[in-house]
């Protein structure tokens, strides 16, 4: 996942001028060349143009201005506290890995139609992964699970090695979700040191 910059507004992914002239080139010829696909707003009517879009970001939460990740997390944080007392153990890594495995198709979806790689506002990644963080830290207080849902979001958004290389060398589906999977195996990393030592 990306930093936490919103996609919507990023004034700089407009086409370049065309010098009134629709698909042509900067300097007003058109010489045939295919363009790339100009990236779209991640906004409420595109969510709500298709199925896919709306779990891939997050059911709305992806659509902040500001931290989308964060909220995108928070969102994650709710949902499971929602449906823990429903849900067991098994369900939850099922469901864990379904997300995970879906999300490849479901992410990838989502950000070919925004025409970026990694979308800002695309945070089912953020989801599955802070579900798996939560589910193995069960049982765990509140502070607990705060404490958890700040290192993780620490990991996603600076990216320290070797997320970082993940984070640039993997593309498309897989690259989006797989980023935040090595950022939750970091963050349980430093929840099972730290209970080692008190």
């Amino acid at each position: 996942m990306q930093n936490e910059t919103s996609l919507g507004s990023a004034g700089h992914l407009s086409d370049a001028p065309t010098n009134g002239r629709p698909g042509g080139s900067p300097n007003g010829s058109d010489q045939g060349e295919p363009r790339a696909p100009r990236p779209r707003r991640a906004n409420a009517r595109f969510m709500l143009s298709h199925p896919l879009h709306i779990l891939s970001l997050g059911f709305g939460s992806g659509l902040s201005p500001i931290a989308p990740g964060t909220f995108g997390t928070l969102f994650a944080w709710a949902s499971f506290a929602a449906f823990s007392a429903q849900l067991t153990v098994i369900e939850w890594a099922v469901l864990i890995v379904g997300g995970f495995v879906a999300g490849i198709g479901i992410c990838g979806f989502t950000a070919n139609k925004l025409g970026i790689d990694d979308p800002s506002s695309i945070v089912w990644d953020e989801i599955v992964a802070f579900w798996l963080v939560l589910l193995m830290v069960t049982p765990a207080t509140f502070t607990g699970q705060l404490w958890a849902f700040i290192i993780f979001r620490f990991f996603d958004m600076v990216k320290p090695p070797p997320i970082r290389y993940f984070d640039r060398r993997l593309k498309g589906g897989f690259g989006i979700m797989f980023d935040d999977l090595v950022a939750a195996f970091f963050t349980l990393l430093v929840i099972a040191l730290w209970r080692m030592s008190v």
